[in-house]
């Protein structure tokens, strides 16, 4: 199976990309700067942006964990839109290293955490672009999934090998809290990614 992680030299990206290689998949490393890369692998030295269909069709599965850098988060969206565009009518699945913030927060699903957070909370430009990149990927026709982490995404987190899997619905203990380390979700995802559960779906994992 040929992977291709976007965005390999960020925190999520590089545990997803230990994972992967730890589990012998075929991994190549999507990034503006293969210098950063602790890894030897495969490197495609490009921009999302500059992405082609050619660049991409040759891989079973593209991860997307790209990481919109401070006060450009609308390229949360616009990355998410590009890489649709290009997918559309290949047979690669795009799986996305989406936010909490897209989770909903009441039992009829009406409502998304993001919807409840102040607009001058410092988290909330990357929120809402996250959530507007998932509401975008719910009108494509590319076999996509989006998985969400717990609201503390911990990059210093234990690794367990454990999780727990929810759908888009934020789950959290008796005081509020909710965390998954980054370890453990890289887990949870190389294993969506070699056991298809949630193609077309948004979910998201919890310790």
């Amino acid at each position: 199976m040929k992977i291709a992680i976007i965005g390999a030299t960020g925190r999520a990206g590089g545990f997803i990309l230990k994972e992967a290689l730890a589990r012998g998949l075929e991994v190549t490393a999507i990034v503006r700067h293969p210098e950063k890369l602790t890894e030897d692998v495969p490197v495609l030295a490009k921009d999302l942006f500059a992405l082609t269909t050619n660049d991409l069709e040759k891989f079973d599965v593209v991860v997307d964990a790209f990481n919109a850098p401070n006060g450009k988060e609308e390229l949360h969206e616009k990355s998410v839109d590009h890489l649709v565009q290009i997918l559309t009518g290949t047979k690669t699945r795009l799986i996305v290293v989406g936010g909490a913030s897209s989770l909903f927060i009441n039992q009829e699903k009406t409502i998304r955490m993001i919807e409840q957070v102040p607009k001058d909370a410092p988290f909330y430009p990357v929120g809402f672009y996250m959530t507007q990149s998932l509401l975008d990927l719910k009108k494509s026709t590319v076999d996509w999934t989006y998985l969400s982490p717990a609201l503390y995404f911990n990059p210093n987190g234990e690794k367990t090998g454990k999780y727990r899997v929810s759908d888009d619905f934020l789950v959290t203990d008796e005081r509020g809290r909710s965390e998954i380390s980054m370890a453990d979700y890289a887990i949870a995802l190389v294993d969506e990614i070699q056991q298809p559960k949630h193609q077309q779906k948004h979910f998201s994992v919890l310790k």
